[in-house]
């Protein structure tokens, strides 16, 4: 993979990039400010993007709002926020545009490199990775449930762990439940939730975005 790492912390990035190119992957290109991060992710347009939040110049917001600006001059630009922060007014505008991979998690609750390098695969497939930490964050603040009324208990069991960007087999692991199992209860929330077969984006994604979202 093509991998853009965007951190203003130079001992942290060094240290990502040097994990990174050790999974056999490439590093095209680092940022430590936000214009700096819109104009690496425009130039190299990588399989994959690493930012930060805060960053200078003001310390605020600046990679979360250069990965948005990105994005809408890049549909589909996969971006994996790694955050000491959770931002959720513009975590939630980044959630809410499916049109690719995107994943956001807390740079603390990172525990080993393995993890590290499966969520940032994960995004450049075009999933979804997030930290549940980050999805309470955003869910406490979010509006109302209607379209998720509809699912039972174990329904939203599995949806949360969905959104954590567990495969059905993790799932059932977490759930004690058969692969079987997982599958009916995934086809039976995307139906809830009006995800068809014919969808054009991921019918898991979607799903995920519902449960963040709610819409």
């Amino acid at each position: 993979m093509r991998i853009v790492i965007a951190e203003d912390l130079y001992l942290l990035r060094d240290g990502m990039v040097r994990l990174i190119e050790a999974y056999g992957h490439e590093v095209v290109a680092t940022a430590a400010t936000g214009p700096e991060t819109l104009e690496a992710l425009l130039t190299w347009r990588p399989d994959v993007a690493v930012v930060d939040v805060r960053m200078p110049p003001a310390q605020s917001d600046e990679g979360l709002r250069a990965a948005l600006a990105a994005r809408g001059q890049v549909p589909g630009l996969p971006v994996l926020i790694l955050s000491q922060h959770v931002e959720q007014l513009y975590a939630r505008e980044l959630l809410a545009d499916d049109s690719g991979g995107v994943g956001y998690l807390l740079k603390e609750s990172v525990f080993d490199a393995d993890q590290f390098i499966d969520a940032l695969e994960r995004v450049a497939r075009g999933g979804t990775a997030m930290d549940p930490a980050v999805i309470a964050k955003l869910l406490a603040g979010g509006p109302s449930r209607r379209r998720l009324e509809g699912l039972t208990a174990r329904e939203h069991s599995v949806l949360a762990l969905m959104a954590e960007g567990l495969s059905n087999h993790a799932i059932g692991r977490r759930l004690f439940l058969s692969d079987s199992a997982i599958s009916k209860y995934t086809t039976s929330l995307f139906g809830k939730l009006g995800i068809t077969d014919d969808d054009h984006h991921n019918r898991r994604v979607r799903a995920v975005l519902t449960y963040l979202n709610r819409p």
